[in-house]
């Protein structure tokens, strides 16, 4: 559209040239490349913001040298994620390519039952591993629904992204939403996929701790889970090691909303519990998580979030 600003217009060009480009390359040549801009990004506010967020995480139980290389981990998994989304955006839901870089554990029967109920599924998931390809490959195995994503105006990125997702019959629900839409698609049966690892100003949330620091950390998964009477399911897509050739999705015990509790209560501390899962991932695939992400930006007191009943 001719009011994009033009350097988002680029951008989408780049990301289309790109996506035709990975089809018809060689992997290691595409992924090479990619590579090697990773490594230009060292010099960049996203490096320095990795090694402040490592910092903060975990203080004097990593020295210099392992945040470090966690640092570096962290810009070769960037390189093959976008690699790999690229290739979803021209594969249009080959559902064969997916299989063969995403492995599903016997856990998946936990999300099997919930479905099962049919009265929907809440997953939630943190941006680690590739949380695209969790997507596809929930939506290739029959499970429908949509997950709750980005929606720039005037940003053609964020629509190749929605565009990327419904090849593989997920469908994105802008975060803007009204929250019917959400509950819509849990009425209608589907699995709705929430990323809640981290901060987003625009909607209700409270600081609560997150490695051991205040995070301003949405509560929205808490209030639907209250809503709809349901569990919240953590589901993750990693790689069992850094470099293995395929993912690992799995599925972990729902956490259940605390009815002995008051609502405000059991709100804090089903989201600590969602918390505390993202933790415990995060330690064990530390070079997986989106590091240069700010998750600690924002201070108590500074914001005053719009709860959702507000919104």
């Amino acid at each position: 559209m001719a009011d994009e600003p033009l350097r988002r217009r680029v951008r989408a060009r780049a990301l289309h040239v790109a996506a035709a480009t990975a089809a018809r390359m060689p992997r290691p040549v595409v992924l090479g490349g990619l590579e090697m801009l990773a490594w230009a990004s060292r010099f960049t506010r996203y490096e320095r913001r990795t090694l402040e967020n490592l910092e903060t995480a975990f203080g004097a139980e990593l020295d210099e040298a392992r945040r470090a290389r966690i640092a570096a981990g962290v810009r070769r998994h960037s390189a093959r994620i976008f690699y790999e989304w690229l290739r979803m955006a021209r594969a249009d839901g080959d559902s064969r390519w997916v299989e063969a870089v995403v492995e599903i554990d016997d856990s998946i029967a936990i999300l099997d039952e919930e479905i099962a109920a049919g009265r929907g599924a809440i997953v939630v998931t943190a941006h680690l591993g590739n949380w695209e390809l969790l997507a596809a490959s929930l939506s290739l195995r029959g499970m429908r629904g949509a997950v709750v994503g980005l929606e720039r105006r005037r940003d053609p990125t964020s629509r190749w992204l929605i565009e990327m997702r419904r090849k593989y019959g997920v469908e994105t629900v802008p975060q803007h939403s009204h929250p019917r839409a959400l509950v819509r698609v849990l009425e209608e049966g589907g699995v709705l996929g929430l990323l809640c690892d981290l901060e987003v100003r625009r909607l209700a949330g409270e600081f609560l701790p997150f490695f051991g620091h205040p995070a301003l950390t949405m509560t929205a998964p808490a209030a639907l889970a209250r809503t709809r009477r349901l569990p919240l399911v953590p589901v993750r897509c990693v790689l069992p090691a850094e470099g293995a050739p395929r993912y690992r999705l799995s599925v972990e015990t729902p956490l259940r909303w605390p009815d002995a509790l008051p609502r405000a209560e059991a709100t804090r501390e089903l989201t600590l519990a969602v918390n505390g899962v993202f933790e415990r991932w995060i330690r064990e695939s530390p070079e997986q998580w989106a590091w240069h992400q700010a998750r600690w930006r924002t201070r108590p007191g500074e914001l005053d979030p719009i709860p959702l009943a507000g919104r």
